[in-house]
């Protein structure tokens, strides 16, 4: 944990039920007597012979030292605060990743071969590009480039080996239009964030920010959070979600270069010969990451109570010590054994101390889904872990029986996930049947429905083998068998094709070089907005 995340959640520091803590007036008021008695029989016995007073006096009696009270207070009292729920971190949404999502935008201009860094400025960008992937290791990372226009090279991917062969791809001679456009680079990046469950952060690699680019970025900001927030409807997930949380800086230039300055909030480094640039980085992301989750109300705060249990627990060994209250730990554990569950498990004393859904967790975050179906007794929880495990037939079963709007969609993300996209459909339309606000179930609906239209039309052409001159033994794609390769669905936009493609797809139409197939792409992308701009200006003018 770094500072930056630990100062996070000092803030954020509270308990869920603080009034608890009025227990622990009594506990606090008998101890206090219970010492107060003690030192006055100390007292009593001063005017008694001192070898009298050693005689009569029971050993460990003393009111100096550590007496069975004072144990037994302290014990009392974390259990109180145990009780009183100490937080300071939201609960993870279950269904959710629990690192953010990063936008690196890359700045792809001749500027970018100096050699002033070596071994040249862009090839340091790459670098650090794979450096930051390496450090977010399974986080959901993007890849935007961006000159004269900006343009989207790898979509959110958690496969940093994607990545790899469209970085080398890059250069100056792909990008279509000239030029340093910082702000489509931005709103593109803005665009890829707007997709993900939760905030996320964007980082810069590029040698020079002037003024205008400066304001064009703060413009862009404000522009899209107004936006953001005048269209979200009253039970819309909170603003955070998908909006931009870090916003950094990595400057190509020598480590003596002045650090130019950037928009209000964001942070600024220069590339360095080690770690430490992108490290800053990723702290800063995690630390607004962390913040954004604390603001998002529609999360629970996690009860961190079990914390205090496990301390409480060690002090009870003291009770076996010369002295103390060695009848009473008895008395506990003969308590402990009759509230025994009577159904044995292998792991049987987790019983005394976690619930079923608390094991469960533990084993998810542990990314141990099978032992985490197993252990939950939540059939939510049970069908999410499912889900995640791999076993998408069995989570649908699962979540069918569930009437919320929540568990039909994840019903319908596993019929894609295993093929039945037509009973994905249905499932997506439950869940908006159920909760007509569900954005993500009213995301993927059209999006599946497509999907359906095609299997079903390429079926029809497919019967006889004519489209495409397929022989008898020949394998026709059927949507009602099969369980292999995963389907990506993913929100589109209109003027983007590369949205239309799972990150598999994009690797398999890579059949010349990646420089020839990104130039290809580019030009086309930019052909297709300027006559959506021309479009758009004709009509205005009409």
């Amino acid at each position: 944990m770094t500072g930056e995340t630990a100062m996070v959640y000092l803030e954020a520091f509270h308990f869920l039920r603080g009034w608890l803590f009025l227990a622990a007036i009594p506990v606090v008021v008998i101890w206090w007597q219970t010492r107060r008695k003690s030192s006055a029989a100390g007292l009593r016995s001063d005017w008694i012979a001192p070898h009298l007073a050693a005689a009569l006096t029971v050993p460990g009696n003393s009111s100096r030292g550590v007496q069975p009270i004072d144990v037994i207070a302290l014990v009392l009292l974390l259990l109180i605060s145990a009780a009183a729920g100490p937080t300071w971190s939201r609960a993870p949404a279950p269904f959710a990743a629990q690192t953010a999502p990063l936008v690196i935008v890359m700045q792809v201009t001749p500027s970018m071969e100096g050699t002033d860094v070596a071994p040249s400025r862009l090839a340091r960008a790459k670098q650090k590009a794979m450096d930051l992937l390496e450090l977010r290791a399974g986080a959901r990372t993007a890849l935007v480039g961006y000159a004269g226009s900006a343009h989207v090279v790898v979509p959110m991917s958690e496969d940093p080996g994607v990545m790899q062969p469209y970085l080398e791809g890059l250069s100056p001679d792909v990008m279509p239009i000239e030029g340093r456009d910082v702000a489509q680079g931005f709103a593109l990046a803005q665009s890829l964030l707007a997709r993900e469950a939760s905030a996320g952060g964007i980082v810069f690699l590029l040698d020079e920010l002037a003024a205008a680019d400066v304001a064009a970025l703060e413009d862009t900001s404000a522009t899209s959070a107004s936006v953001s927030q005048e269209g979200a409807a009253e039970d819309a997930p909170p603003a955070e979600n998908g909006q931009v949380a870090s916003l950094s800086f990595l400057y190509l230039l020598p480590e003596d270069a002045a650090l130019p300055s950037g928009p209000t909030g964001s942070t600024a480094h220069i590339v360095t010969s080690d770690g430490r640039d992108v490290a800053a980085v990723e702290r800063s992301l995690a630390s607004a990451y962390q913040r954004a989750q604390l603001d998002n109300e529609a999360q629970p705060w996690e009860d961190r109570g079990a914390w205090l249990v496990w301390p409480a627990l060690l002090l009870l060994l003291l009770w076996f010590r010369r002295g103390m209250a060695v009848r009473w730990a008895a008395q506990m554990a003969f308590v402990l054994w009759v509230l025994q569950p009577q159904v044995a498990h292998a792991d049987g004393w987790r019983d005394w101390f976690l619930t079923p859904d608390q094991q469960g967790w533990i084993a998810y975050q542990n990314k141990d889904y099978a032992r985490a179906a197993e252990a939950f007794a939540d059939p939510y929880l049970r069908g999410v872990a499912l889900y995640r495990g791999g076993q998408y037939e069995v989570a649908a079963e699962e979540m069918s029986r569930l009437e919320t709007a929540d568990a039909a969609f994840i019903e319908g993300m596993a019929h894609l996930k295993s093929r039945g996209y037509r009973d994905g459909v249905r499932a997506f339309e439950r869940a908006l049947a159920l909760d007509p606000a569900h954005e993500a179930a009213a995301q993927n609906l059209p999006v599946s429905k497509e999907i359906v239209t095609y299997v079903e039309t390429t079926r029809e052409q497919s019967d006889t083998g004519e489209d495409r001159g397929i022989g008898a033994d020949d394998v026709v794609f059927d949507n009602e068998s099969g369980k292999g390769v995963e389907t990506q669905i993913e929100a589109s936009e209109e003027d983007s094709p590369e949205a239309h493609l799972s990150t598999d797809q994009w690797m398999r139409t890579v059949d010349t070089r990646t420089e020839d197939f990104l130039k290809q792409r580019f030009r086309l992308e930019a052909a297709q907005r300027k006559s959506a701009e021309t479009a758009g200006a004709q009509e205005a003018e009409q």
